[in-house]
């Protein structure tokens, strides 16, 4: 993992044999809110700053379909998958979690939107499906980087939330709380490892989108003015 500035702005990379998986911040004010004039203008200069034929990306709705990006923005979807090369996949958040993956061997990528309804649909999970039945990938071949979220040092839920978790049958009898807070990188790590997904094939970024220090971050819970970030994945 290492910081990168690229005209002023800041990211994060991991990189990876054969891709690049990248996670934005919100240094001097970057936003990919796609809503506003602002945001499509630093999507669309993407291209520019990594070298990318297209970037793909979703009308995020908190669900649990994934998509094959064919070039058509915005389909009502919360993960995206490819195999084309300079052809970045991402996805939003200010707190939700994003999650790139890429499968090495058979070099295909996908990214993944998880707010706490598409981490009870277990999206991330879904998502590894549809690249196993679509692209033959195996867990043993697919990296998993997961980005700044919220914590669980600073996200508490109501007790509805909590009830879906405790009744569902994925979590029922999973510890994904501390008192009142969800912990979602717990959830996320319990559908990896029902995955078969391998503990030396997952990059977890530790940055809490509320109380980190490190990193300028959007975060929907600390500021009522908030922006998004960028999370993407490209083929070299």
């Amino acid at each position: 993992m290492e910081k990168i500035a690229v005209e002023g702005y800041e990211f994060i990379k991991i990189d990876l044999p054969g891709a690049e998986a990248i996670f934005s911040t919100a240094k001097n004010d970057l936003s990919f809110n796609k809503s506003t004039d602002s945001g499509k203008e630093n999507i669309k200069s993407l291209k520019r700053w990594f070298n990318l034929k297209t970037v793909g990306y979703l009308n995020q709705v908190h669900g649990c379909r994934s998509i094959i990006y064919t070039g058509k923005d915005e389909e009502n979807a919360d993960g995206i998958i490819t195999n084309e090369s300079n052809t970045a996949v991402g996805v939003f958040n200010a707190d939700c979690i994003p999650i790139l993956l890429y499968d090495k061997k058979n070099k295909v990528i996908a990214a993944v939107h998880s707010g706490w309804k598409g981490t009870l649909a277990c999206i991330l999970s879904k998502t590894i499906e549809k690249l196993e039945r679509n692209f033959n990938s195996e867990s043993k071949d697919i990296i998993v980087c997961v980005g700044p979220h919220i914590h669980s040092c600073c996200y508490e839920v109501g007790e509805e939330v909590m009830d879906k978790f405790k009744n569902s049958d994925f979590y029922r009898f999973k510890d994904v709380f501390r008192n009142r807070n969800l912990d979602l990188k717990k959830c996320i790590l319990y559908q990896l490892q029902d995955r078969e997904i391998e503990s030396e094939n997952i990059k977890y970024l530790d940055i809490c989108t509320y109380c980190n220090t490190e990193y300028e971050m959007h975060s929907y819970r600390k500021d009522k003015d908030y922006g998004r970030m960028f999370s993407f994945i490209y083929l070299k």
